[in-house]
């Protein structure tokens, strides 16, 4: 069997256009965005009507046997900035939720409801996060109550941090059901666009990724048809019924969410990372002090080749567990931690190493460099902080139940 790491063409096609996109579009309005704040509605418009956002676009790299598509668009989208990349990009978190989760009539009736169209795009948001469940998602308390008689499913709780939350058109909530049986008893709920009783704070202020919005969100009686519980009632029956009776489950809704999610987490971090040492290498050659570039100074030449090591590294990880992912193929060393958890930490060493290589001038908003130091940390604390993929990592090689 021939093995090759060399792209395909339509690899490359899309790597490129992606990048097109992100050099001609995202950049120029990056450091606008992150100043105001706000959401970029008028560039995620703009990668609608190009085709780089909406259904179709996904499910063209999710139909990629390689798995690579959707994590080489990351990396791309991500190089020309992550707060817009996650505007545009945070969306398939939902998405991926609903895709794990639904079955193939709640697919096709709720992801395009997702992206909205290209004269009108939307946004949707995956909430799990809570104020006191944050990695502990076994300690959920946003609880989920049937109505038989309405056949209505009853929510109430708070989410923290959700990505869009508030500002989406389709919110994706887990909830437990059952809470005497931990993370095996929750389920995930669509909840339509104007459904009463689900009410966001403001935009909360950020360190990083600041064109991305992110609030939390209040559920208040929220009632939803019985058509709203991804898989459905009888699977979520049988489910339980296998938890309460001690057999092994399927992992529960959040969980099975951020495997899916992880690898292109973990190419998102790349794409700034990538930025950040580009950007660095440049300035390192043109730089001159005591007349020479600074980079023929081994400080700063070997700080710029461990930046490209590490990053090239963190990619075949990223890459693997793509790979795995889309060919079914077990997280058996916690595969998909390993890549996000690898790529966070590239991400926020190299950034830094960046704004030591560019000295005073790295500390300046004039140089993008300060921007993407301070987009890089989230990528070791969400969907999963470092800690808690070493966890993962650690129990899937040890076969024990590491605490």
């Amino acid at each position: 069997m021939e093995f090759s790491l060399d792209l395909t063409e339509e690899q490359r096609d899309l790597r490129d256009w992606v990048h097109g996109f992100a050099k001609e579009v995202v950049r120029p309005a990056a450091a606008e965005w992150d100043a105001r704040e706000e959401t970029p509605w008028p560039v995620i418009q703009e990668a609608a009507k190009v085709g780089l956002y909406g259904f179709e676009f996904i499910a063209n790299c999710w139909a990629d046997p390689t798995g690579l598509s959707l994590p080489i668009a990351n990396e791309e989208l991500f190089w020309g900035d992550a707060g817009i990349g996650l505007g545009i990009f945070g969306t398939t978190l939902a998405v991926a939720a609903i895709y794990g989760s639904g079955t193939p009539d709640q697919m096709v009736e709720w992801v395009p409801q997702c992206f909205g169209t290209v004269d009108e795009p939307a946004v949707a948001a995956f909430c799990t996060t809570e104020p006191e469940a944050g990695s502990d998602v076994g300690s959920m308390r946003t609880r989920a109550v049937y109505d038989e008689a309405s056949d209505e499913w009853v929510l109430n709780g708070q989410k923290a941090y959700a990505t869009n939350g508030g500002i989406a058109a389709v919110h994706v909530v887990t909830a437990s059901v059952d809470p005497s049986l931990g993370s095996r008893g929750q389920a995930a709920f669509v909840v339509p666009p104007g459904t009463p009783g689900l009410v966001a704070t403001k935009k909360l202020k950020k360190l990083g990724l600041r064109a991305s919005h992110t609030a939390d969100i209040f559920l208040d009686d929220v009632r939803l048809p019985g058509s709203c519980l991804l898989g459905g009632k009888e699977a979520l029956d049988e489910r339980l019924a296998r938890a309460r009776s001690g057999q092994r489950a399927s992992s529960q809704a959040a969980m099975r969410t951020f495997e899916l999610s992880r690898p292109t987490v973990g190419a998102q971090a790349l794409g700034i990372a990538r930025a950040a040492y580009e950007y660095a290498l440049d300035y390192a050659k043109q730089r001159v002090q005591f007349g020479r570039p600074i980079i023929e100074n081994q400080a700063i030449a070997f700080a710029l080749a461990d930046m490209k090591m590490e990053i090239d590294a963190a990619r075949l990880l990223v890459w693997r567990a793509s790979w795995m992912g889309r060919n079914n193929r077990p997280f058996s060393a916690g595969e998909g931690s390993m890549s996000k958890l690898k790529a966070g930490e590239v991400a926020v060493a190299v950034t830094e190493k960046a704004v030591q290589v560019l000295g005073g001038a790295g500390f300046l908003r004039e140089h993008p460099v300060e921007r993407w130091y301070r987009d890089a940390k989230i990528y070791t604390i969400f969907e999963g902080t470092s800690e808690i993929q070493r966890l993962v990592i650690s129990r899937a090689i040890s076969g024990m139940q590491i605490r």
